[in-house]
C-alpha cells in the first residue's frame, strides 16, 4: 500500500488538491471487504461509495435514472457539484480499473513512463492477444509469436513490473474474455485501450473503450473526461429460441441504428427478455455495440450474471452484488433518449455484411440476396471465435454442430477455424471434448488470441484481389480487415446448433491451467481528401503493421494507405502539391514535413470508427498533420486527436465537403481565440486563384484547448507538473 501512498503524494504535488489519493482502496467497504479480483486481494469493491454518490446525483436531479446514469454518476470526481446535462457537459470521472492489450499497451506505457510517476494509481493489466499471427495451429503460431515479439514482450512484461501493472502472457487469452472470467464485476467503471471493451457490459458493467492517452490519465490518477452520455434504451421482451441467439440481437439493433446511431450514447438493455439470455450471451451483445459508435452498452444485474459469478470462482462478489442490486438495475420510471423494442420470439437469425457490419440480412434472405448483388456464393472458409464469440458457451454450440453432423457422416469442405478466448476455455473445451470433435469435424484450433479478426492471419488459400466469401463469428468486416484482401466478402453472424441441448453456462465447470493464476502481478495546409468509409483500418492497418506499434515512425508508413482518395478513386495515391507527381500518403507526408509544409485531411462521415488504435492518431500529427477536417467523427477517434494536439473539425454545413478539391490551400482561422462553442473559419484558397470562407465547428472544452495549446495532453500534463 505504501507504494500506491507514494503516486498519490507525487500526484498531490503535480495536480494540488483535485488529485486523488488511490482511489479503489482509499475507503472500504465496511460491511463486507470483498476484493475485486483474487489476482488482487488488497482492491475492494466499493458498493457504499457508488451508492453514495447515486444518492448525492439523484437528490440533485431529482429523478430516476437508468442504470448507465448510476454507474457513470456513480464514479463522479465530484457528485455535489459537477454539471450534468446528457449530451452537453464533460463528466470528470474516477474510474475503477484500466486494462489494455499488447499493440495498445506499447505507446500506453511508454506515455506512462513519461509522466514521471513510480506505480500506477488504480489496478491495470496487460494483456497479449493482438500480436500472435494464425498461420498453423495454436501451438506453433504461438512459438512463433513469442519468437517475432520477444522484445515487446519482454518490454511489456518489465515495465507491467516495474510500474505495477499485471501482466497476462501470450496465449493466456483474449483481453476481453480475459476481464469477463476475472475482472468484471456489476458495477465497475473500467476503460480499456480497446473499442471492444464494452464486451463487460454483459457482467453489469460499464466498459468504455479509449485511446492510450486516456489511459496514462487514469493510471496516472487524473479524473477522466468523458462527454456525458445519452441513453438508448433497448427494450427486450419474448424469449430466445430455435436457431435465434444473442448475436442476433446486435445484429438487429446495428441494422436499425447504423454505425454511427450510437455515437455518444450509451445502449441499455432492459425489459423482461433479458432473462433468456445468458451472461456471456450479454456479452457479445455489448461487444458488438461499438459497432453503432455506442459509448457502451450494459445489461442489468440478474441470476444469469450471478451465475456466471458464481461459476468463475467469484462467489463473494455474487453475494454482495445481490445484496446491492437495487444499485445494479435502472430506477422504475426512468427516462431513455430513444426507445427501440425488439421481440425475442420474433428475432429471425442475421448474417451481416459484406465490408460493413450494419448491412443486417435475415438468414433466411442471404442467398437471394447475395446471388442479387453478384457475390460470391462459395464459402472458402469459416471462422469461430474472436473476443465476440469465443466463451465456453459459444465453443460448445459449435461443437454441438459439428458433432451432429459427424453423426450424419459429414465433414467440413471449406477451412474451418475455431479461436478459443482464453486459456480457461481452451483447457476446458479439450477437457470436456468439444475441441477433439471440431478437429474431427475439419476445425483448426487456433491460439488464443485475436488472430484473424483483426488481420493477423497468413491466409494462402486465395490471391489477393480474388473473389470470395467468407462467414465469421467477428464483430468486424471492414474492407481487407480479416486477411488484407479488398475483394473477400466478409460476413458476420453466430454460430447455432440444430435443435438439440447445448452447453450454456450454466453447465459450466472451469478447468484452471496453473499458468492462469501465475501470469498476471498485479497554417495552411495542404489538403488530403479521402473519400467515403475511412475507419481506423483505413487510417492505421493493422496484421502485420501491429509489429511496429512502439516505433511510430516505422508505423507511420502506414498512414491512410487504406483511404480512397477522392481526386482519383484510387488507394495510397495521391497528389504531392510540391512537385506535381503522385506518390503514397506517407511518401507525400513526409515531403511536406521536410518541407515544413503542414496539411489536412478532409473526410466523410462517421471519420475514425472502428478500433480505438491511438497511432491513427499519433500518425497524421508525426508526419506533419495539423487537422482532420470531416463531416462527422467517431467517438474514441476524436478524442484521440486531441489527446495529441491536432484539431479535430466538422463542417458546419456537410456540404461544404463538395467546395473543397485536391489541389485547394486551407487555411485555418481563429486559432488564437478557440474557446468552447466558439467555431472557426476556413479560408479556401483554390488553384484558379480564387477563394471562398466556410465555418468548422468543434467540441473542445477548456482543459482540451490547453492540450492543444501545449501541443499533447501529455505535454500538458508535464507542464502541470514542472507548475507543482
Amino acid at each position: 500500500m505504501a507504494t500506491y501512498c507514494l503516486t498519490a503524494a507525487r500526484l498531490q504535488l503535480a495536480l494540488g488538491q483535485g488529485a486523488r489519493r488511490f482511489h479503489v482502496a482509499a475507503a472500504l467497504n465496511a460491511k463486507a471487504k470483498v476484493a475485486m479480483s483474487h489476482f488482487e486481494p488488497n482492491s475492494y469493491i466499493n458498493y457504499d461509495k457508488l451508492r453514495s454518490n447515486i444518492d448525492i446525483v439523484r437528490k440533485r436531479l431529482n429523478r430516476p435514472l437508468t442504470l448507465s446514469e448510476k454507474i457513470v454518476y456513480g464514479h463522479l470526481d465530484d457528485p455535489a457539484g459537477q454539471e450534468i446535462v446528457r449530451g452537453r457537459t464533460y463528466l470528470r470521472l474516477r474510474p475503477d480499473r484500466v486494462a489494455m492489450q499488447d499493440a495498445t499497451a506499447q505507446m500506453a506505457m511508454l506515455q506512462f513512463i513519461s509522466s514521471g510517476l513510480p506505480k500506477v494509481a488504480v489496478p491495470s493489466t496487460i494483456h497479449c492477444d493482438h500480436l500472435i499471427e494464425a498461420q498453423i495451429g495454436g501451438a506453433q503460431d504461438l512459438q512463433r509469436a513469442k519468437e517475432v515479439n520477444h522484445e515487446v514482450y519482454n518490454f511489456l512484461a518489465s515495465a507491467g513490473a516495474k510500474y505495477g501493472v499485471g501482466f497476462w502472457k501470450p496465449g493466456s487469452g483474449i483481453i476481453h474474455q480475459i476481464i469477463l472470467e476475472n475482472y468484471a464485476y456489476p458495477g465497475v467503471m473500467l476503460i480499456g485501450t480497446d473499442s471492444h471493451t464494452p464486451n463487460g457490459g454483459g457482467l453489469g458493467c460499464i466498459c468504455i473503450g479509449v485511446g492510450g492517452a486516456d489511459a496514462v490519465d487514469v493510471m496516472a490518477g487524473i479524473p477522466w473526461e468523458l462527454k456525458c452520455p445519452n441513453v438508448i434504451g433497448v427494450k427486450l421482451t419474448g424469449t430466445l429460441a430455435g436457431w435465434t441467439s444473442p448475436k442476433d440481437v446486435i445484429l438487429k439493433v446495428a441494422g436499425i441504428l447504423t454505425v454511427k446511431g450510437g455515437t455518444g450514447a450509451i445502449v441499455e438493455y432492459h425489459g423482461p427478455g433479458v432473462d433468456s439470455i445468458s451472461c456471456t450471451g450479454m456479452a457479445t451483445i455489448c461487444n458488438m455495440g461499438a459497432e453503432i459508435g455506442a459509448t457502451t452498452s450494459v445489461f442489468p444485474f440478474n441470476h444469469r450474471m450471478k451465475t456466471y459469478l458464481e461459476k468463475t470462482g467469484r462467489g463473494e462478489i455474487a453475494a454482495l452484488a445481490n445484496e446491492n442490486q437495487d444499485l445494479l438495475v435502472p430506477d422504475s420510471g426512468c427516462n431513455y433518449d430513444q426507445i427501440i423494442e425488439i421481440n425475442l420470439s420474433e428475432l429471425k437469425p442475421h448474417i451481416n455484411g459484406p465490408f460493413t457490419p450494419d448491412l443486417a440480412h435475415p438468414v433466411s434472405d442471404i442467398g437471394s440476396v447475395a446471388e442479387k448483388n453478384g457475390w460470391p456464393l462459395d464459402v472458402k472458409v469459416g471462422l469461430i471465435g474472436s473476443c465476440t464469440n469465443s466463451s465456453y458457451e459459444d465453443m460448445g454450440r459449435a461443437a454441438s454442430l459439428a458433432k451432429q453432423a459427424l453423426d450424419k457422416g459429414l465433414k467440413c469442405k471449406a477451412q474451418f477455424t475455431v479461436t478459443p478466448g482464453s486459456e480457461q476455455i481452451r483447457a476446458t473445451i479439450e477437457r470436456d471434448g468439444f475441441a477433439k470433435v471440431l478437429r474431427d469435424v475439419g476445425g483448426v484450433v487456433l491460439a488464443n488470441a485475436c488472430g484473424p479478426c483483426i488481420g493477423q492471419w497468413d491466409r494462402r488459400d486465395i490471391k489477393k484481389g480474388e473473389k470470395n466469401t467468407i462467414v465469421t463469428s467477428f464483430n468486424r468486416n471492414f474492407t481487407a480487415r480479416n486477411d488484407a484482401n479488398p475483394a473477400t466478402h466478409a460476413f458476420v453472424t453466430s454460430p447455432e446448433p440444430l435443435p438439440s441441448q447445448p452447453p450454456t453456462e450454466r453447465s459450466l465447470n472451469w478447468c484452471r491451467p496453473q499458468e492462469m493464476t501465475t501470469d498476471c502481478s498485479c497554417l495552411s495546409p495542404s489538403t488530403n481528401g479521402v473519400k467515403g468509409k475511412c475507419t481506423t483500418d483505413h487510417i492505421s492497418a493493422a496484421g502485420p503493421w501491429l509489429k511496429f506499434r512502439g516505433h511510430l515512425d516505422n508505423i507511420s508508413n502506414n498512414l491512410l494507405i487504406g483511404a480512397v482518395n477522392i481526386e482519383n478513386d484510387a488507394v495510397n495515391k495521391i497528389r504531392n502539391l510540391l512537385t506535381g507527381e503522385f506518390g503514397g500518403v506517407p511518401d507525400v507526408a513526409r515531403h511536406y514535413k521536410k518541407h515544413n509544409v503542414s496539411w489536412v485531411v478532409v473526410g466523410d462521415e462517421n471519420y475514425g470508427e472502428g478500433s480505438s488504435r491511438e497511432h491513427a492518431a499519433l500518425e497524421p500529427r508525426h508526419l506533419g498533420g495539423r487537422a482532420i477536417i470531416v463531416k462527422s467523427f467517431a467517438r474514441i477517434h476524436e478524442t484521440n486527436l486531441k489527446k495529441q494536439g491536432l484539431l479535430p473539425l466538422t463542417f458546419s454545413n456537410p456540404a461544404d465537403y463538395d467546395k473543397i478539391c485536391p489541389d485547394d490551400k486551407i487555411s485555418i482561422v481563429g486559432l488564437k481565440s478557440l474557446a468552447p462553442g466558439k467555431p472557426l473559419k476556413a479560408v479556401i484558397k483554390h488553384s484558379d486563384g480564387s477563394s471562398e470562407t466556410i465555418e468548422l465547428n468543434h467540441t473542445f472544452n477548456e482543459t482540451q484547448i490547453e492540450w492543444f495549446q501545449a501541443g499533447s495532453a501529455l505535454n500538458r500534463m508535464k507542464e502541470l507538473q514542472k507548475c507543482a
